[in-house]
């Protein structure tokens, strides 16, 4: 991996619904509670691998409704790029 990896988090608009949709709306990235892959993975927190936590204990450990994290792989940057814009686009409907 020597020119990729990273984790990046992003805030999505309408918190738990909406980052659900985006999950489902997303089609190259994969989904998984795993962030150490080759692969581009996208998870929702708050509805996956904390969603068995109150709202009040992900807040405490800074997991919002509405973040998004993302572990970039080594597919290329705009099939990445495009395939969560389009996520977001979907999910926003």
């Amino acid at each position: 991996m020597k020119k990729g990896g990273g984790i990046v988090a992003f805030e999505i608009k309408g918190g738990l619904e909406q980052g659900r949709r985006f999950l489902n709306s997303v089609e190259m990235c994969s989904l998984s509670a795993n962030l150490g892959d080759t692969r581009s993975i996208v998870t929702h927190p708050a509805s996956t691998t904390h969603a068995k936590l109150t709202e009040q204990a992900r807040q405490d450990v800074g997991i919002t409704n509405s973040l998004v994290r993302v572990s970039v792989g080594l597919e290329h940057i705009d099939d990445i790029v495009k395939d969560i814009d389009n996520a977001l686009k979907i999910s926003a409907l």
